[in-house]
């Protein structure tokens, strides 16, 4: 076997610390608080996490994953001309005043939603890609039991409280995280809605200004969705980006939206200064020698693309082993195991990552095998 010892520097985060999570006590606002990093799913501390709420227009996470999925889909384009219905140019609450039969782009509806919260926009997109708002419902539950949010029951796609089935709609801190992290994790465009401060639409006539105020105000803010009703009270889904690291922190209940801001900007503050992610890179390290095969050797990459959420005080004791196989046997499988990673902090394990085949490499025929025989001998000889 083959060991070479690598820097911390060549790794990050991939896999949550055990028990991090609610470790600290912090007073944080509202009903129920989670705050997660993006890359891993780690949670770094929550609080009454899973109790089921009134989300108001956080639902609306939910409703911008799923345009961002068929946009990226290829089922409808940002380009796309949307017509607003009866239905849509009806919806209260936070809007553009669409009038029934007026057309926008995708684009457009999508910065009203994501800046301004506009529900006849939200609206508008669920017909378009749905047919109803009905059916997208239907969509958004789908995919949340495919996330795994348990505790969540959607019954539109605004997060309004005045229909007639209104109470039966809620989510959790947790569910709201996941969907958050599902949202900017894969469909990173959305960040190019959600981090305006301030801008327009209908060529300019019409301004919208982000309800999150916290994208002007909080360094390496990303978004991402505010929400408010009497019966929700405030709620935040609140993302930042530093030094390579993204969190969600989440907020349900608070009494006031300044109360709601600081509790978000408190967790995210708790979660830069104490934790860090580090990415595992593979620079200069030898093919594994192939048997038998059409290759003489084989190339070496990571199996897994996470990344390792640890604590900042360990960040500078991190090294890792490199496990290799002398030789393998072909024929060899792309993705195939042929070795180890081994992070540690000293003497601790972190997390062992598989080292795989970065291509697959044929068998030798018999014909072939004969004549690199022949050859051999022929150059030993000479």
């Amino acid at each position: 076997m083959k060991r070479i010892a690598w820097a911390a520097a060549l790794l990050a985060c991939l896999f949550c610390l055990p028990g991090k999570a609610g470790a600290v006590e912090l007073s944080v606002a509202g009903k129920s608080a989670l705050l997660m990093d993006v890359s891993t799913g780690g949670i770094l501390y929550e609080s009454n996490a899973h109790e089921r709420l009134a989300p108001a227009s956080v639902t609306k996470v939910m409703t911008m994953l799923l345009i961002m999925e068929a946009v990226d889909s290829g089922k409808i384009a940002m380009t796309d001309t949307v017509t607003a219905s009866e239905a849509a140019a009806a919806k209260g609450g936070s809007q553009i005043y669409l009038k029934a039969g007026e057309t926008m782009t995708v684009s457009d509806m999508l910065k009203s939603i994501a800046v301004s919260s506009a529900n006849d926009c939200a609206c508008a997109m669920a017909e378009h890609i749905a047919g109803s708002e009905e059916a997208f419902v239907a969509l958004m539950n789908q995919r949340a039991q495919e996330l795994g949010m348990t505790d969540t029951t959607f019954v539109n796609c605004t997060g309004l409280d005045d229909g007639a089935n209104a109470d039966q709609h809620k989510t959790s801190a947790h569910d709201i995280a996941v969907m958050s992290r599902e949202l900017l994790k894969n469909h990173p465009q959305i960040k190019q809605f959600t981090t305006i401060w301030m801008d327009t639409v209908r060529n300019g006539s019409f301004g919208l200004s982000n309800t999150n105020k916290l994208i002007r105000f909080y360094q390496g803010a990303t978004g991402l969705k505010t929400g408010f009703t009497s019966a929700a009270g405030y709620c935040l889904s609140a993302s930042a980006q530093r030094e390579g690291m993204e969190l969600v922190a989440v907020v349900m209940g608070a009494a006031t939206s300044q109360e709601r801001n600081a509790a978000c900007k408190q967790l995210l503050d708790y979660g830069f200064a104490n934790f860090a992610v580090i990415n595992p890179e593979l620079t200069e390290v030898s093919d594994v020698p192939v048997r038998l095969g059409t290759q003489e050797g084989v190339a070496v990459q990571l199996g897994q693309s996470d990344g390792l959420l640890v604590d900042k005080a360990q960040k500078n004791t991190i090294t890792t082993d490199i496990a290799l196989d002398e030789s393998v046997t072909a024929p060899v499988s792309q993705g195939q195991r042929i070795g180890t990673l081994t992070v540690k902090s000293g003497e601790q394990v972190l997390r062992e990552i598989p080292l795989v085949a970065a291509q697959g490499v044929e068998r030798l025929s018999w014909s072939a095998l004969f004549v690199r025989v022949l050859m051999r001998a022929a150059m030993a000889k000479a």
